[in-house]
């Protein structure tokens, strides 16, 4: 069974047993089990199912693998003949999570 969710701003097309890096889930740790709700679309064939914008009743579950930080991104500003250079780095903290089971 397919589904597309929305999770933490984005959205995904997912089926069970899938891998997925998103932004962390908050107050989760590894081994953990998310509760996703916000599910747009699911089903296959002739059951497949669209919702306006949700479907209703329909969740996906998923097991936080592991909590990690993405790659470093350097910001680099630089103001021509000002004399005004600035440089930060950030890294984006991320949940790998598995798609465990989808309910419609």
């Amino acid at each position: 069974m397919k589904a597309t969710i929305k999770t933490q701003g984005q959205q995904f097309n997912v089926s069970e047993g899938d891998i997925l890096i998103v932004n962390r889930y908050p107050n989760t740790e590894a081994g953990a089990t998310v509760e996703i709700n916000d599910v747009l679309a699911a089903g296959e064939g002739e059951n497949f199912k669209v919702g306006a914008p949700l479907l209703e009743g329909a969740s996906v579950s998923a097991k936080v693998l592991e909590n990690k930080r993405g790659k470093k991104v350097i910001v680099f500003k630089k103001k021509k003949r000002k004399g005004m250079e600035r440089k930060r780095g950030h890294r984006q903290e991320l949940s790998v999570i598995k798609i465990e089971s989808i309910k419609v």
